[in-house]
């Protein structure tokens, strides 16, 4: 039998326990393609499909045989991802920043952050010279996260993201997941540390398995990149990840300003549509030098930027409110999460972190 149908054959004898005889071998070849345009929409076959796509990969078939077969599906996690709402206030639709801020930059967020960052000092530093990444940026990441490693997630992240792949809604991204879970495991990491959110984020710097595979990194120097245990490959790989989304040294992630009534906004809006959540994107202005924000009576209300650092301008509470000029780091942070009031809000707790 090919491996596929060897495969089959185990879910069918697994399937016949207790009945009078098992049945036969499937001598069957089918790809994972094959199983996809089938009409058999079974939880089996869909598992057949997962398992055609990680040999497809070049997942080790022990890695296979030992995670695929007893799979269930996992229903709050199909609920959780009917439910989900496909446009955050954050985007541009509804709500307002402040009281977003008062429920994620609390006192015992900054007063832990602080507490952490006095701990991972030395190896803070190292990965800031290493990547080139504001540390108090990482702490802050870390905390708004997983409140400093406290709450990682329990759910399975194979049986989770393989539930979400059966359902279909974003099948091709969750199958993918699954596989990158699998190359996980073949890497050396066991699967009881594959545990996370209902989605699929994971460890410390509560990563999807494609990006764990790809950007974790180690911190410590003890040559493993351990994401899920150790708190400094956490943050180094959170430095990883910023770093490789254009994260630029030495520069602020964004200030707080006061605009003027005499703003022209319709001078400054965007003409550019981003190709990944326009939504977000769309509440930014125009790229301007700091020379030519102060020109238009935009005043920091504390530490500035240099004249010739290019910003853009945020009023996320509307004109009479604090908004922010951000910087590419800005950018860098909404790779993470693409979330306006994420974003500002990392930056933001990363300042009182550091007693900015």
């Amino acid at each position: 039998m090919s491996g596929i149908s060897t495969w089959i054959w185990i879910v069918a004898s697994a399937a016949s326990v207790g009945s009078a005889a098992p049945p036969a071998p499937v001598d069957l070849t089918a790809t994972a393609a094959a199983v996809a345009q089938s009409t058999d929409t079974s939880w089996d076959t869909y598992k057949v499909r997962l398992a055609g796509l990680a040999r497809l990969q070049g997942v080790r078939e022990s890695t296979i045989r030992a995670n695929v077969p007893d799979l269930s599906i996992n229903d709050r996690v199909i609920q959780l991802e009917r439910t989900e709402p496909v446009a955050h206030s954050s985007g541009g639709v509804v709500g307002a920043l402040a009281p977003y801020l008062r429920v994620h930059v609390t006192r015992s967020l900054i007063s832990r952050g602080r507490a952490n960052y006095r701990e991972h000092y030395d190896g803070l530093r190292r990965i800031d010279a290493r990547y080139g990444v504001d540390p108090s940026v990482l702490m802050s990441i870390w905390g708004m996260e997983t409140s400093y490693g406290t709450v990682t997630g329990s759910t399975d992240l194979l049986g989770a993201l393989s539930s979400l792949g059966y359902y279909g809604r974003r099948r091709a991204m969750f199958e993918n997941e699954f596989v990158s879970a699998l190359k996980l495991i073949d890497l050396g990491v066991p699967r009881r540390e594959l545990k996370g959110s209902w989605a699929g984020a994971t460890g410390y710097p509560q990563f999807m398995p494609s990006v764990a595979l790809r950007l974790r990194a180690d911190g410590d120097g003890d040559g493993y990149a351990d994401i899920w245990r150790n708190e400094l490959d956490g943050l180094a790989s959170i430095a990883a990840y910023l770093r490789d989304a254009g994260w630029k040294p030495n520069t602020p992630w964004g200030i707080p300003v006061r605009t003027p009534g005499s703003l022209n906004r319709q001078a400054i809006v965007s003409r550019i549509t981003a190709p990944r959540c326009p939504q977000v994107y769309r509440r930014l202005s125009r790229w301007l030098t700091m020379r030519e924000w102060r020109a238009l009576g935009v005043a920091p209300t504390g530490r500035s930027l240099p004249d010739s650092e290019m910003a853009s301008l945020i009023e996320p509470d509307g004109p009479n409110a604090t908004a922010y000029l951000l910087t590419t780091n800005y950018r860098a942070i909404l790779d993470y999460n693409c979330s306006n009031f994420y974003a500002i809000s990392v930056g933001v707790l990363a300042d009182a972190i550091a007693g900015r």
